[in-house]
């Protein structure tokens, strides 16, 4: 299984360009749909305990998938194959780059890869948000449709209204445990 989780996260770390979240997508691809390690709703919640844990969101979901499928092995050949390539590359790139990096062409691949990471972000987060949101029957309802509008209101108040992301997630929790409240008390009457 070591072998496995490393040669996975090793393909995985090689062709993504932007980052962790732009990982995402071939994270779920791999590990939800080829390999079927965890099911949809399992990936889902590692995106958040990844999320919220210190440190790469690639690494810590390294660490889950690979405690979950192989133990400690399976977290060390996840973990070295999430690692090694972002480590090499980065690398070469630091040899290279200061020679190159005022070239018109370098700039302008750079500026052309930036739309792109965005999309590889956005697209997999909305395919995710309305497989949860609508499991049921397939179509979201009204009140399943307002809750796909929660993380475009985050991203705007970061974005534009410049807030703390931690305020953000606080007022998410509090809202979400009024929710809870609100809806236990309702079906306890």
């Amino acid at each position: 299984m070591f072998f496995q989780l490393f040669l996975t996260y090793l393909k995985i770390g090689t062709f993504t360009i932007g980052g962790g979240y732009a990982m995402l997508p071939l994270i779920q691809r791999e590990v939800v749909e080829r390999k079927g390690w965890i099911d949809e709703e399992e990936f889902l919640n590692m995106i958040a305990l990844a999320q919220a844990a210190p440190g790469l969101i690639a690494v810590n979901s390294a660490i889950f998938i690979g405690w979950r499928v192989g133990g400690w092995k399976g977290v060390c050949g996840a973990v070295l194959g999430a690692v090694l390539p972002s480590f090499f590359i980065i690398l070469a790139i630091a040899m290279i780059f200061t020679e190159w990096k005022e070239l018109p062409a370098v700039e302008a691949v750079f500026k052309g890869v930036r739309p792109a990471v965005v999309a590889l972000i956005a697209a997999p987060l909305v395919k995710m948000t309305k497989s949860v949101l609508c499991q049921h029957s397939g179509r979201c309802s009204v009140s399943e449709t307002v809750y796909l509008l929660i993380p475009i209101a985050a991203a705007l108040l970061i974005w534009l209204g410049h807030v703390n992301p931690v305020w953000i997630i606080l007022a998410t929790i509090i809202i979400t445990l009024c929710s809870i409240w609100l809806s236990s008390y309702r079906s306890s009457k």
